[in-house]
Formats: C-alpha cells, sequence, structure tokens
C-alpha cells in the first residue's frame, strides 16, 4: 500500500480542528439561541391564557428571542403540566404554572403524571383577583347579605364554576367554609359557561376574574358584590374587597408562575427570571395588565417557594372540607 500524499496527510488535521471549532461555537451559542415556548395549561381567551401572552411577549423581547404560546388544556392543567415536565431541560420549554398545576391537582386527582416539586422553579408571575357576582338575587348587595340569605334558604341557592376542581369552584367552597353556608356546585367545562349559566337562571353564583364578569356587570345582568381580596384593584376601583366586608379569609385568584422542566441550568433559569423582573416593569404592559385586572407579583424563586407554601396550607384546608376529588 502506497503512503499518504502530503496533502492528505495535511488535510486531515486541518479538517478536525474546523470541525471541532465548528462545534465548540455551536455550544457556546448564547441562551436563547432560538424560540422558547410557552405552554399554557388552558386554552385561548381565559384570563390564564391573556396574562401570559402579555407577558410572552415582553419577556420574549427582553430575551431578544420568540416566545410562541402553546396552549394545552385539559385535565386542570394535569396534560400542560406533564408535558413540560417530560421536556428537554434545555430553557427552551416552560410553563405558566397556575394553583391547579402546582397545588391542587396533587390533592384531587387519584393519579397524577408529573410530580408539581420536581418542576424548577423560576419566577412568580401575575395574579387575577376573582370577583363573586350574582343574579336574580334582588336584596342581596355585598357578602354579609349572601351569607345570610344561604343560611336563610340552605340548599335553595346554586353557584357555577369552570368544573370540578376548578379555582372558581374552590373559591366559592372557601367562601363557603368561611360564612359556614350551604350552596350547591354545578360545574361546567367554562367559566364563560357558568357565567351563561347564570344569566340564564340556572344558577345564582359566580366567580371568576374581571375580564370574565365585569362586561355582564356593566349591561346589568349580574352584580359584583366584592372583589376576593384584601385591596382594591384599578379596573373595578369602586367595588369594595372582600376584606372590607369582614370576610378577610376569602381571597381567592388566578395566580400564575414560571416553571421550566427538571433539571434545567441554573443559569439558563436566572437568564429567564431577570427577563421576566424586567418585563413586568414596563410601563406598557403594566397599564395593558391593569386594565385587565392583573397584577404583577415579585419575582424569583424565592418569592414562589413562600407563595407555595402559604397556598398549599390554604387549599389543603379548603379540599379537605369540600371532599374535592377527581377521578
Amino acid at each position: 500500500m502506497s503512503a499518504p500524499s502530503p496533502f492528505r496527510r495535511w488535510i486531515a488535521p486541518v479538517l478536525a480542528l474546523t470541525l471541532a471549532c465548528v462545534g465548540a461555537a455551536a455550544q457556546a451559542q448564547p441562551y436563547p439561541a432560538k424560540p422558547i415556548r410557552l405552554v399554557i395549561p388552558f386554552g385561548a381567551g381565559g384570563i390564564t391564557d391573556m396574562a401570559g401572552r402579555l407577558i410572552g411577549q415582553a419577556l420574549g423581547e427582553e430575551l431578544k428571542q420568540q416566545v410562541v404560546i402553546d396552549n394545552r388544556p385539559g385535565a386542570g392543567g394535569s396534560i400542560a403540566a406533564q408535558a413540560v415536565a417530560q421536556a428537554q431541560p434545555d430553557g427552551y420549554t416552560l410553563l405558566l404554572g397556575t394553583v391547579g398545576t402546582q397545588v391542587v391537582n396533587k390533592m384531587i386527582y387519584a393519579r397524577l403524571g408529573y410530580d408539581p416539586a420536581a418542576l424548577t422553579p423560576v419566577s412568580l408571575v401575575s395574579n387575577s383577583p376573582y370577583v363573586l357576582a350574582v343574579a336574580g338575587l334582588g336584596g342581596v348587595k355585598d357578602l354579609p347579605a349572601l351569607a345570610a340569605y344561604a343560611k336563610k334558604n340552605p340548599g335553595t341557592l346554586n353557584f357555577g364554576s369552570a368544573g370540578n376542581g376548578s379555582s372558581p369552584h374552590l373559591g366559592l367552597e372557601l367562601f363557603k367554609l368561611a360564612t359556614h353556608s350551604d350552596i350547591l356546585h354545578v360545574p361546567f367545562k367554562s367559566g364563560a359557561e357558568a357565567v351563561n349559566a347564570a344569566l340564564g337562571g340556572q344558577v345564582q353564583i359566580v366567580i371568576d376574574a374581571i375580564p370574565v364578569i365585569q362586561p355582564q356587570a356593566k349591561a346589568g345582568k349580574l352584580r359584583m358584590l366584592a372583589i376576593a381580596a384584601d385591596h382594591r384593584n384599578p379596573a373595578v376601583p369602586d367595588l369594595p374587597t372582600s376584606k372590607e366586608q369582614g370576610l378577610g379569609e376569602f381571597q381567592i385568584g388566578s395566580w400564575n408562575a414560571l416553571l421550566a422542566p427538571p433539571g434545567t441550568p441554573p443559569a439558563q433559569v436566572a437568564l429567564v427570571d431577570e427577563a421576566l423582573a424586567r418585563a413586568l416593569k414596563r410601563p406598557a404592559l403594566v397599564a395593558r395588565l391593569a386594565e385587565l385586572g392583573i397584577e404583577p407579583l415579585p419575582t424569583g424563586a424565592a418569592a414562589y417557594g413562600k407563595h407555595l407554601r402559604a397556598e398549599t396550607e390554604k387549599w389543603t384546608r379548603v379540599v379537605r372540607a369540600a371532599g374535592t376529588k377527581v377521578d
């Protein structure tokens, strides 16, 4: 066999060095080098989707990379959470977590295809305090009056929610627990269906986010009794809080947090957290969120951990008292 030509002896190491440099350059690309997928656990049009799209756009602008919305509704958010839990931990898949995905689902579902505690926390994002409203109850104009009516007429009032184990459902269970009242739960497939049921006289009570309730209240078809929070909201500045009406325990809203797959590198988590903190200080974004009644929350994993512990303690008590389970 003839010896390799001088050219072949020279080109082989050069080619190897070139490929090594290309590989190193690819690995050294700053994160994020491609679009990030934000998985939202509910369908388009709801308050979680509204918050996710607005914040996702601003987050993408801060990261100088597109954030693509991926709606994955079903099973109280479990389908979306499981998809993110099984995704590659490369920083390119995020979950817009909720009280359902992170707290309640593990209490009410017999089988859960993911471990909420295994997801990597990035930060709290926002909260949308709920409004309690009534239809067809002429003399009921505040929460104490509703509680008094329910006690005087046990088992005659119905409340509609977005489904068994949903945040509106548990919100009314919290109201029942705080007021020792007997009110029947009627589950629907969505908050919009529950509101339509109230307009049609099937239920007398609904609780949901401000953009869901407020249009019907402005049209005179629903009466808003309170915002379930400890402070007033600029989207409904004249609406008293539950705390003002002597029911400080009755606080419920749709809060969100950013989470990543288990094992996501801390450096990438930190970059997303820092970008989110900047996004939530943008005046235009803050103003648009305020129009919808959505409030930015403190950022960082530490704030998320503190919030999660408080929410877990709160909803464990409510779920046990209500006996809520989903097969």
